[in-house]
């Protein structure tokens, strides 16, 4: 095959990869789940990793859970800005959880970190390799 040719298809596979109807955040998605998995394996404390989904799905990308109940909700975005929209999971998670519930995290491409309200920030990606 051609490297021109060879080139331009990869080009073309990237980009509709990263189309809104592509498989990068799915990809994203399962990439983090399985980051938090193999670190939950050397957490200091033990915690149950979950996947949240009402009938109505509403849905949490991931629910970590320690013994006493209290958990974390957490949501995988294939995106570098980050709307109140894409809490809504986790604010029904907070609902639901009440006191239980510790905080909900929005991981995304871009680089700040930055509150969406009380117990809600959206986080870099990369915050799970930089957390001690």
């Amino acid at each position: 095959m051609d490297s021109g040719i060879a080139a331009h298809q990869i080009g073309a596979d990237v980009r509709n990869l990263l189309r809104p109807t592509g498989q990068f955040g799915p990809l994203l998605a399962g990439f983090v789940l399985s980051e938090l998995a193999r670190q939950l394996t050397r957490a200091t404390e033990d915690a149950e990793l979950f996947h949240y989904r009402t009938r109505d799905r509403v849905e949490v990308d991931a629910v970590l859970e320690n013994r006493r109940g209290e958990a974390v909700g957490i949501e995988v975005k294939a995106a570098s800005t980050v709307r109140a929209d894409d809490f809504r999971g986790l604010r029904h998670l907070a609902d639901r959880l009440g006191a239980d519930f510790r905080t909900g995290i929005v991981l995304h491409t871009g680089q700040q970190t930055l509150p969406f309200g009380p117990k809600l920030l959206a986080m870099p990606i990369s915050a799970l390799w930089e957390l001690g």
